[in-house]
């Protein structure tokens, strides 16, 4: 993990924020939106994109995040907001939403990818900055962290589809029960392996 352009904002007195998100990908669950702002200097060992921290350490990481930060905060949009935008669309309002909370305001905004389009704030977009910017990668654990424990909570309210285990993500068992019980009200219905399942057994 580089934290050269974090070092360089912080010593141009720059107050900054990175964003990330979890869970664009899955067919079932909520996106969600981190922002986090760390102190100038600080740098908590062991921060690096959420993927590729175990879920062990990724919750250690966010407690020493949350402990350490200026700021941070984390928004959500759900499965019908997912489905009656896009997820796009929905991805960018979560990440609005979580500046939007930060106790501090920011006069930057990191984002990964490409940007933040209807940023009121000045923004810059880093491919791939979870591995390249300290502060999107505090973001992103903190949104993976997040939104795993959402995903724990909805695998309780839907049983039978393993929440738990794959977060929603369209791994085979997944698959194999949306082909079994059909879609849960959780699910992105307008996700194309979800369209394909419009009862149980129905998967085309």
């Amino acid at each position: 993990m580089t934290n050269s352009l974090d070092r360089s904002l912080w010593n141009r007195n720059v107050r900054f924020c990175g964003v990330d998100e979890a869970g664009r990908g899955a067919l079932a669950g909520p996106v969600v939106a981190a922002a986090v702002m760390m102190p100038p200097g600080l740098l908590v060992n062991g921060v690096n994109d959420s993927k590729l921290v175990s879920p062990r350490r990724r919750t250690e990481l966010a407690a020493e995040i949350h402990r350490h930060a200026q700021a941070w905060a984390v928004a959500a949009s759900s499965p019908a907001l997912i489905d009656d935008r896009n997820i796009l669309e929905a991805t960018c309002r979560a990440m609005l939403r979580a500046i939007a909370k930060l106790a501090v305001a920011p006069q930057l905004v990191l984002v990964d990818g490409p940007g933040l389009p209807g940023s009121p704030l000045a923004c810059r977009g880093i491919i791939g900055g979870d591995r390249r910017c300290y502060s999107i990668a505090c973001a992103s654990i903190l949104a993976k962290v997040h939104r795993d424990r959402l995903m724990a909570r909805l695998d309780r309210t839907h049983p039978g589809y393993s929440f738990r285990r794959h977060k929603g993500y369209g791994t085979a068992a997944h698959l194999a029960a949306l082909h079994e019980l059909g879609p849960s009200p959780t699910h992105r219905h307008s996700f194309a392996p979800v369209a394909a399942c419009t009862a149980p057994g129905d998967c085309r």
